[in-house]
């Protein structure tokens, strides 16, 4: 025996009735907006993320040179997992805090900065944009972040701490082959003002960047069948190259070659830790020391009185399958935290990467590539936009956490969801 189903009355379909709109009705959603006649703000009008800065700076330069930022070492692996470490990052937010108004400012390397980021040290910076670390200088300091500059820099290290001499500026060193020219960019950098020196110790040799081999990059980039076809795709910006100031290394009486070459001749695979006590004795100011992998290298550090560690491979630029920094991160800390600060950099790409590197420990985030993206998409006004877009995020990401002030923040605000022993 079965059951019927119960009847459903059907009610008869109507169709919503239709009419004319009223221009009353139709006045308030018209919208113009007024034209913007500076192209670069046209482009930037359209750049919400640092991804949307990386699109553009694919347009506006030539593949070798937008490759050169862009690109890591061999693989290309330890960039990955970087990224992927970011992403891995669990918030843990708390609700029912007043975040009407939040203190994104920090305390790095003894003085207050906007943001606990710092704008990393990058070669060749004048070949991204011909406006160069001039305009990065001008932008970290309008924004109230530091900014350090490159041992392989092309404008001279004088001039950028002119361009903005009461901002915070740092300069990066290479220990040279050639000790006494090294000793000379020293004392430059002191007579110059520069607030700390940040010794980079990860490229006893270069690494081995498999784009700009392939794309046979030089610098200054030379004029081959191949860069002549580029021009007719990216003029701009050959025109800029070719009417400004010639390309050259500042730090360097003159070189034409490639950057393999450069490397083979800047960096020397014999330093050891006694050359940070030669340092030493010739650095007055703060010294700084990028590239640390690992505890026992931090704490030996520590026990060398440097004022602060970066945890970095390089952006992944030097040895491919390198230690994660942000894995990496709690437990440097745990080690070293109360000795010494503790920055870090590879794979920051948001406010909320920021963010994340700030609660496990870090005064603050080294970035790179994110502010050169915004250079070659707009020089000066490109940078202006990333760090925006840093602050930005980071300021959004604090209110959704319920945290009112970067000095709050800690490990209950962030964990990594996976770490790298989990993951094998």
């Amino acid at each position: 025996m079965t059951t019927s189903e119960p009847e459903v009355e059907k009610l008869p379909r109507e169709r919503p009735k239709r009419r004319l709109p009223r221009p009353s009705e139709i006045l308030p959603l018209v919208k113009f907006r007024p034209p913007r006649f500076d192209a670069r703000e046209r482009r930037l009008a359209h750049a919400h993320t640092i991804e949307d800065l990386r699109t553009l700076a694919r347009r506006r330069t030539p593949r070798s040179v937008f490759d050169y930022v862009d690109g890591a070492a061999e693989q290309e692996i330890s960039i990955g997992r970087a990224r992927r470490a970011f992403e891995d990052i669990e918030f843990h937010p708390r609700v029912l805090r007043d975040v009407s108004r939040v203190d994104a400012s920090a305390d790095v390397l003894g003085a207050r900065t906007a943001l606990p980021l710092v704008l990393a040290p990058t070669g060749f910076t004048r070949m991204m944009h011909h406006e160069g670390e001039i305009a990065v200088a001008r932008a970290a300091a309008r924004a109230g972040i530091p900014y350090a500059l490159s041992t392989m820099g092309t404008t001279d290290l004088e001039s950028v701490r002119a361009c903005a001499p009461t901002a915070r500026q740092w300069f990066q060193l290479y220990l040279w082959k050639d000790r006494e020219a090294s000793e000379a960019l020293i004392e430059r950098a002191a007579k110059a003002g520069y607030e700390a020196l940040v010794l980079t110790v990860d490229t006893p040799v270069g690494g081995a960047r498999m784009r700009d081999i392939r794309n046979g990059l030089t610098i200054p980039p030379t004029l081959t069948l191949r860069t002549l076809a580029g021009m007719a795709m990216r003029p701009a910006w050959w025109l800029n190259i070719l009417t400004t100031e010639p390309l050259r290394f500042a730090s360097l009486s003159s070189f034409d070659g490639t950057v393999a070459e450069l490397a083979g001749r800047m960096f020397d695979p014999s330093v050891t830790v006694e050359d940070l006590r030669w340092l030493r004795e010739r650095w007055p100011g703060k010294l700084v020391v990028k590239g640390v992998q690992s505890i026992e290298d931090a704490r030996t550090l520590v026990d060398h009185g440097v004022e602060a560690i970066v945890l970095s491979n390089h952006g992944g630029r030097q040895l491919d399958r390198a230690p994660t920094p942000l894995e990496l991160l709690p437990r440097v800390v745990d080690a070293v935290g109360h000795d010494c600060e503790i920055l870090i950099d590879t794979g920051v790409r948001t406010g909320a990467d920021l963010l994340a590197a700030r609660a496990l420990g870090a005064s603050a985030a080294m970035v790179g590539r994110p502010y050169l993206y915004g250079l070659m998409a707009a020089g000066e006004q490109g940078v202006d936009r990333a760090i925006e877009i840093f602050g930005t995020e980071y300021a959004r990401t604090m209110r959704l956490l319920g945290v009112a002030s970067t000095d709050e923040l800690s490990a209950q605000h962030a964990s990594l969801r996976r770490t790298m022993g989990e993951r094998l």
